[in-house]
Order: C-alpha cells, then sequence, then structure tokens
C-alpha cells in the first residue's frame, strides 16, 4: 500500500473508524492537546477525554477500571511528567516513577481490554549523550545516556520496549513515535522552568513591553538546535496510526537545524523587540549539536508542513492571547 499524506482514509483503518471511540491520555498537555484538536478537525467524534482529577493514571485499579468501562477503540499515550534539567535532577524519583506508572499502567490496561491500536509517545531523550548525528532509531542504547535527565529517559525507552514486547509475545498493534524539540500552543512559558524557545519568547517579550534596550542570551548562539511545531507532530501521529505497524521505534522530527543565535533572532522579529541580543559566552551552551535522523518517517510518506518562522508567528498570537491577557 502507498504512502500518502495521512489524511486519505483506508478501509478498516483509523481514518476510516472517526466513530471509534478514541482515548488521548494526557489531552491538556503541549503534545495531547494538539492531537485532539487534530483529531477534531478530521472529524472524530468519540474522543475519550480524562483530566488528572477525573483518572490518576498511576492508579493501577482506576486505570484498568476505566478501561473496561469506557472499552476504547484506539488510544495515543501523550500523558508523562516533564520538566527541565532542574527538575529532572531534583526529583528523579518522581521522573522514573510516575511516568513507568502511567506508561504500564495504560499499555497494560489497553492490552488487556483489546484496544486495536496505540501509539506511545517518547522523547529524543532516549538517545545517547553522544549519539552520532544526525540520530538515527538505531542509536538507542548503544552508549550512556545524558545523566541530567536519565531518570525520564530510562522510562521512556521502557515504554518503547513495553510496546515492542506485546508485538512480539502478543501480537499487539502497539507503537513508538519519538518527537525532537516541540513547541507550540500550550507550551510552557514559565520565566524558570521553560524551555529554550517559549523562554526566549517571554524574554524578548517582557522586554518589549518594559522598553529594555537588550536582552542577555547564554552561551555563544553556534549551538544547533532542531524545532518542530506540535501540530506536525499530531500530524504525524494521526499518520503512523494510519500507515505503521512496525517493531521499531519512529523518530519525528523537522529535519531542520537552525543555530540558538539564528533561533534568538528570528523570535526577535517575531515578537518585535527592537532593542540588542547580548551573548553571555561565560554561561553553557549544552550539547553543540542535537538532531533526529527522521528519514525514515520520510520514507513511508510523511513531511511536515510548519516553517519555524510561521510556526513562531502562531505561537506567539497564542501567547499574546493566553498567557498575557492573564
Amino acid at each position: 500500500m502507498a504512502a500518502t499524506s495521512g489524511s486519505e482514509a483506508v478501509p478498516g483503518s483509523f481514518l476510516s473508524d472517526k466513530s471509534a471511540k478514541t482515548f488521548v491520555a494526557g489531552h491538556r498537555g503541549l503534545v495531547g492537546s494538539a492531537i485532539v484538536r487534530k483529531l477534531q478537525q478530521l472529524g472524530f467524534t468519540n474522543l475519550v477525554l480524562r483530566t488528572h482529577a477525573e483518572l490518576d493514571l498511576t492508579r493501577q485499579a482506576d486505570v484498568e477500571s476505566f478501561f473496561a468501562q469506557e472499552k476504547p477503540v484506539y488510544v495515543i499515550l501523550a500523558a508523562a511528567k516533564v520538566g527541565g534539567i532542574h527538575a529532572n535532577n531534583t526529583y528523579p524519583a518522581d521522573f522514573i516513577g510516575i511516568n513507568l506508572q502511567i506508561q504500564t499502567n495504560v499499555i497494560q490496561s489497553a492490552y488487556n481490554h483489546c484496544v486495536k491500536k496505540l501509539l506511545f509517545l517518547g522523547s529524543s531523550c532516549i538517545y545517547p549523550k553522544f549519539a552520532p548525528q544526525p540520530i538515527p532509531e538505531s542509536a538507542l542504547l548503544t552508549a550512556p545516556l545524558e545523566p541530567t535527565n536519565e531518570w525520564y529517559a530510562i522510562a521512556k525507552i521502557a515504554g518503547i520496549k513495553m510496546c515492542q514486547a506485546y508485538r512480539i509475545q502478543h501480537g499487539w498493534d502497539a507503537i513508538s513515535g519519538m518527537p525532537t524539540n516541540l513547541y507550540g500552543p500550550n507550551d510552557n512559558f514559565h520565566p524558570e522552568n521553560s524551555h529554550v524557545l517559549p523562554a526566549l519568547m517571554r524574554r524578548f517579550h517582557e522586554a518589549k513591553v518594559n522598553g529594555a534596550e537588550e536582552v542577555v542570551v547564554w552561551g555563544s548562539g553556534t549551538p544547533l538546535r532542531e524545532f518542530l511545531h506540535v501540530d506536525d507532530l499530531a500530524d504525524a501521529c494521526v499518520f503512523l496510526m494510519e500507515k505503521y505497524s512496525g517493531l521499531e521505534h519512529v523518530n519525528v522530527g523537522s529535519s531542520t537545524e537552525v543555530t540558538i543565535r539564528e533561533l534568538a533572532e528570528l523570535v526577535k522579529e517575531v515578537v518585535g523587540f527592537e532593542g540588542k541580543l547580548r551573548w553571555d559566552s561565560t554561561k553553557p551552551d549544552g550539547t553543540p549539536r542535537k538532531l533526529m535522523d527522521s528519514s525514515k518517517l520520510a520514507s513511508l510518506g510523511w513531511t511536515p508542513k510548519i516553517s519555524l518562522k510561521d510556526g513562531l508567528r502562531q505561537t506567539y498570537e497564542w501567547y499574546l492571547e493566553n498567557v498575557c491577557s492573564k
């Protein structure tokens, strides 16, 4: 069967089954909310959504009861405890324990209650600290992890292996997707705990509002990074649910790199800050390069659609309407 853009329905497939119950775990987060938007746009009419208050995914009995009652046909597992370097270093037990609980409970209950297909979402941090660039799927478990987020990474690796184990032992259609750095609506713009892109956006915006003459950015600006708009990830998730049923996990990236300096200049332009950038080269740069090899997904027929500049514009509009207005 030839791969398509991911919007063409195939008889008996995910996209031809839009009335089937589809459980999106973690629907309020950056990734889950984008997946819900995409499914709603495509006409899915029976989405099953639960807040943490309504269903604690770390409680096995509650998850089992939920699946027994709701009996979803499809599951997209986007729920996770996430955080930056400081949080990972401070709460390692939470990051490994909570994520292991969530994914084990959901994957096991989904299998127990005859879910037709499950997609587990991980992170690029599953790969070794000094992985080859661009990072292929085959780099998994070939060398030590980055120590600052190994607790989260090990949990996500366990999720991949759990999906593979259920496929090998039971022939169950559980697949895994590994996204690169994501951004977009519902991102975390916290002044201390956010990632580089939303952090830059907030700082430039506040500098513009306050009439600041300059913004100081850490490092030299030379490291290369890859960014994918979360709506592109949601599109890729639908594509994988529709087209992919393999043992190996699949990288999901934009295959486009920018330096941190280029990113900062672009965010500065989108926000409309007219002051200067000052680079504090006494601060660390981090990994020189981190790029996912997404050629496997491209060979299946999927490519991203949202350019970084367009995605930044859209994200800044969302930030103004939903963060600044509060």
